[in-house]
């Protein structure tokens, strides 16, 4: 019976280092693999010409790369590109790369499918299959890096975790992901321009709290009254906004890092005055901004963009507040590119 074998970039570079030196060779050719593996982003063992080639087989032997291959890439008419990555198992996630004159952001996906079963969403409509490990998330970054230079002329400078999936149910593999892509043996980028998105789960905000990270922390809102919250987003009945605040207001503690809430104005849903008055008392809560995102409707159903003087009524109610609030626009429509509502077009 053939042995699985395992994927090399799960094993630390000091694990990395005892296997050759198990294997009666030299330490520092750990080093060496960990940094074509991680640094230079290797895809085959192959790649790295500088270890020898009875050492090469050998860990062709042993190990596997399982990197992810961009299957289709779409580029939009305003810059937008997305990408549709398969995996090593040949299951497909999603993640974008978003031009400004300023930046460009990866939008990058942690689970196939969704655990979570938000309405408006077209990732809840497919059962999470499994969650990504830490290199299938380093080399979606990568990737899009990649696509940065060659596109825009300059690296990759921002990342957010608001693609297929809930971040904070596969926490330790983001995690990882993050330190890997942080570190100078990875890709040295800041912490503080990555943000992880989340749907609003307490007692993870609060372990992101105790572990003292440093990227910054968002949370998909859309309503701050639990009844609507729950019609939009029924896993939160077991998350009411109660404990919610809660959890933000320790992370605040902790962190002294400001929130960004995501927050979706929908036509008959949280268009009216209560929603806006109720969203303007949680901001009181923690210091935040609130970032109101233009729908990409997934379908005819309930959910449809609200009217423009629906938006210009919680930006006003905010900035009287002082809440800086910002109007993100869909990008990337004409190939269905929207970060947060990514659908699996493999079916």
């Amino acid at each position: 019976m053939q042995i699985e074998k395992k994927d090399i970039r799960a094993l630390s570079k000091d694990q990395l280092r005892d296997f050759f030196v198990a294997n009666n060779d030299k330490a520092f050719r750990g080093n060496q693999v960990y940094e074509w593996l991680w640094s230079k982003g290797a895809h085959s063992f192959e790649d790295m010409t500088n270890v020898a080639k009875p050492t090469r087989a050998m860990l062709e032997n042993n190990f596997v790369i399982n990197h992810i291959k961009v299957d289709t890439m779409q580029r939009s008419s305003d810059g937008t590109v997305k990408n549709a990555v398969r995996l090593h198992d040949g299951l497909v996630v999603e993640s974008v790369l978003i031009p400004t004159e300023t930046r460009t952001t990866a939008c990058v996906s942690s689970q196939v499918g969704c655990s979570l079963d938000c309405n408006f969403c077209a990732t809840a409509r497919l059962k999470r299959m499994r969650n990504l490990e830490p290199g299938e998330i380093y080399d979606q970054v990568l990737a899009i890096d990649k696509e940065s230079r060659l596109y825009y002329n300059h690296p990759l400078s921002n990342i957010v975790f608001m693609g297929m999936g809930e971040p904070l149910m596969n926490y330790n593999n983001v995690i990882k992901a993050i330190d890997m892509i942080t570190s100078p043996e990875g890709l040295g980028m800041s912490p503080k321009r990555i943000m992880v998105s989340t749907s609003g789960i307490p007692k993870m905000i609060k372990k992101m709290a105790d572990d003292d990270v440093k990227f910054k922390l968002a949370v998909s809102l859309h309503s701050a009254i639990d009844e609507i919250r729950a019609k939009i987003m029924p896993f939160s009945k077991n998350f009411p906004l109660a404990d919610l605040r809660e959890a933000l207001e320790y992370w605040y503690r902790k962190t002294k890092n400001k929130i960004s809430y995501e927050y979706v104005v929908w036509k008959g849903i949280n268009d009216d005055k209560a929603s806006i008055d109720a969203l303007v008392k949680f901001c009181k809560y923690v210091p935040c901004k609130v970032n109101l995102i233009e729908y990409n409707p997934i379908d005819d159903g309930e959910f449809q963009q609200a009217s423009e003087e629906s938006i210009m009524a919680y930006i006003k109610a905010l900035e009287n507040i002082g809440v800086v609030c910002k109007v993100r626009r869909s990008r990337g429509k004409d190939i269905d590119a929207a970060c947060g509502q990514l659908a699996n077009k493999e079916g």
